[in-house]
């Protein structure tokens, strides 16, 4: 079986202490500003002069700023963390111009997880000890799975989400073995009821993660309406919503970390379809399903770990009429709402729409690896 190394992320929980959180606060402070203000000088840039403004313009523009009296502060945190952040919006940028996303946004206090980049220059790790430039003390991490033997991290990225939880990202070179080598192909169909078909005709099971906690995250809304505006209790309640949504979040990432992960090690070619999930979440009687349904971060993870593991995933293009074609003779029937869960065809077998669609989609993927016909198709 071959071998790869791979760059590997590896992700931790930690608890800072009331100094290390202060001065993260003031560094998560500092990055936004940097971002904002050089997102705001490319923006101005193009709408006044037409002109595209490079990373380097960006790092010698963070250059004045530190020595600008008026924004000295900037020279507090650690160097790499703003530099980081250039790099990070540059990236936003390339993937505008390549038309991957949408234009890059201005960052807002509070309002979402806020992190910082270390590089290989502003950090030491020492016997399984992590620490930032600028601070006294390495961070209290929690080590729930080892790093791998003998990796040394090249960037570490600290985080605080919107609940106060703050977390550590080491990034490391880890050498991945391919899983042995099977026959099994599958298509796999996503729903809403069963949140999976296999064209084995199994189907997963929906946990609904965020119907489970709705009543507690409605209760948790109804207090947060209820509070003053800049008061400390407003503040409070912001983070009981916050838990909530973060709690959701956990659970379904674990499902579909251990749903994907099953997915590719048993099966050598995996064929699911290319949804386009920011238009259909527009529906506003599904768009809530969707939304806790997590088929885009699925997909990802299906990606990343079959390029992993030597697997081969296809995608079937998003207008390819799975469910409405007749899996044993190919006829395609007419008008299928979505109320319809089971159709007759005409050549009198009686099809489950789900695993009807499994079936077809894995149908058309080895079609197209066989044949060498089509493209994946953007994610847009």
């Amino acid at each position: 079986m071959a071998a790869t190394v791979v760059r590997r992320a590896y992700r931790y929980r930690f608890y800072p202490t009331g100094e290390q959180a202060e001065q993260l606060a003031r560094t998560f402070g500092c990055v936004r500003y940097v971002y904002n203000r050089a997102l705001a000088e490319r923006s101005r840039a193009w709408a006044v002069e037409q002109r595209r403004v490079s990373h380097a313009e960006t790092d010698k523009m963070l250059t004045a700023w530190k020595r600008d009296p008026e924004t000295g502060w900037l020279a507090e945190p650690s160097k790499g963390p703003l530099q980081a952040t250039l790099r990070h919006l540059q990236g936003a940028f390339d993937k505008f111009w390549r038309k991957q996303s949408a234009y890059p946004k201005f960052k807002k206090k509070g309002k979402s997880t806020e992190s910082a980049t270390y590089f290989s220059n502003c950090f030491t790790y020492r016997d399984g000890r992590v620490k930032l430039a600028k601070q006294s003390e390495p961070l209290d991490i929690v080590w729930s799975r080892p790093l791998p033997e003998g990796a040394v991290p090249s960037q570490v990225t600290v985080s605080r989400d919107a609940a106060g939880r703050y977390f550590v990202s080491i990034l490391v070179e880890a050498t991945v073995v391919d899983h042995a080598r099977t026959d099994t192909t599958v298509g796999v169909d996503a729903g809403i009821t069963s949140l999976y078909t296999f064209s084995t005709g199994e189907k997963v099971h929906n946990p609904r993660h965020e119907k489970r906690d709705r009543a507690h995250l409605a209760k948790a809304a109804r207090e947060l309406s209820r509070k003053r505006k800049g008061s400390a209790n407003r503040a409070k309640a912001r983070l009981k919503v916050a838990r909530v949504h973060a709690r959701i979040a956990d659970r379904r990432r674990d499902h579909l970390h251990k749903l994907s992960t099953r997915l590719v090690r048993e099966n050598q070619v995996i064929a699911i379809e290319d949804l386009s999930v920011r238009n259909m979440v527009r529906n506003r009687s599904l768009a809530r399903a969707i939304s806790d349904a997590g088929w885009s971060q699925f997909r990802s993870m299906v990606e990343y770990k079959a390029a992993w593991y030597g697997r081969t995933v296809v995608v079937i293009d998003r207008f390819y009429p799975s469910s409405k074609t007749c899996s044993a003779c190919g006829r395609i029937a007419g008008e299928l709402p979505l109320r319809v869960r089971e159709w007759r065809c005409r050549c009198g077998i009686l099809h489950d729409r789900d695993v009807n669609a499994a079936i077809n989609i894995r149908a058309a993927g080895l079609a197209v690896l066989a044949c060498g016909d089509g493209v994946r198709p953007s994610r847009g």
